[in-house]
């Protein structure tokens, strides 16, 4: 059975790394071959390859970082503080006519989505219709709030209305960021994973939390710390594939056996969705760098992965 092949991608703060697949199995970074509990064949995918980074045109002399893509891989939501924004952090999003085309110039998503605040860590839904997002604007909960933005055309990136504030049940007093969204197709339980900063009862510093509901017209409830995910220090981002069964986080070496820089990207496993997460693997020197690498983000056909570094060689 024939692997598929994995990339990844740079954001100058923006890498993509990829690997290839045409069955359905899964192999870790070390290459060892995950089988699901019920027998049910899974995804077979190659190690990651090298980080290439998306160059000049996506990138700038800013820091850009935080991607998101879409389902069919011709939009790329980020966040930068380059020129031509509304505030200190914006949304952006660079397009694409087909996945072998060159990405475009990025464009600001605008007022209704950016404010003169930081409006920060875009994640984009596979339906196309939602975008979670973290911001400090005014009126919200604490000192950065979870927010969702809508929009009835999911082909068009300027579509969307204003965010709404996900309330103060899942928002505290404290940071809330880094919302990603998943959905369980066999079950339909919605998940919100999200990281907080300094919680009581958290492992320290930012902590990977989530919160579920069972459908779209529940609130979304207080989170609980994903302890099993969790270290001493810094755990931020995160990206799931689409059966719900690897999860990519970004989460500090310190502390961690096996990390290469101060900040690295780890994945964990689980065999079903019920069941709780393995320990997580560092993605190896071939993905990290002993420079801050972070926010990671999945294709949907899981065999791309963006995140943004501060190695050496980048534009900004």
């Amino acid at each position: 059975m024939k692997p598929n092949e994995r990339i990844i991608l740079l954001m100058g703060f923006v890498a993509l790394a990829q690997a290839c697949n045409a069955d359905k199995g899964v192999v870790g970074p070390g290459g060892v071959t995950r089988i699901a509990a019920d027998a049910v064949e899974q995804p077979l995918y190659s190690d990651w390859s090298a980080p290439v980074n998306l160059g000049p045109v996506v990138n700038s002399s800013s820091n850009d970082q935080h991607p998101s893509i879409s389902k069919d891989g011709l939009s790329l939501y980020f966040v930068s503080n380059r020129p031509g924004g509304f505030g200190g952090n914006d949304i952006w999003v660079t397009q694409r006519a087909t996945v072998d085309d060159p990405w475009g110039p990025p464009h600001n998503l605008g007022p209704a989505i950016n404010t003169s605040s930081s409006d920060f860590a875009p994640d984009l839904t596979i339906d196309g219709h939602h975008l979670y997002m973290n911001s400090d604007r005014p009126g919200g909960c604490g000192g950065s709030d979870l927010y969702v933005a809508r929009r009835q055309d999911k082909d068009d990136d300027f579509g969307w209305r204003r965010p709404e504030n996900l309330g103060c049940a899942v928002n505290t007093t404290y940071d809330e960021a880094g919302p990603l969204f998943f959905e369980d197709e066999a079950t339909g339980v919605q998940t919100l994973y999200f990281t907080s900063f300094n919680r009581p009862g958290g492992l320290g510093d930012f902590d990977i939390y989530v919160s579920t509901r069972s459908s779209d017209d529940e609130l979304w409830g207080p989170g609980v710390d994903v302890t099993e995910l969790n270290g001493p220090y810094r755990d931020t981002r995160t990206a799931i594939r689409r059966d719900g069964l690897e999860l990519f986080i970004s989460s500090d070496a310190t502390g961690r056996p096996g990390g290469v820089g101060g900040q690295d990207l780890w994945v964990a496993t689980r065999a079903t969705t019920a069941d709780p997460w393995s320990a997580p693997v560092n993605l190896g020197p071939t993905v990290n760098s002993t420079s801050f690498d972070g926010a990671p983000a999945l294709s949907f056909d899981g065999t791309t992965l963006y995140f943004f570094s501060a190695r050496p060689g980048g534009y900004g």
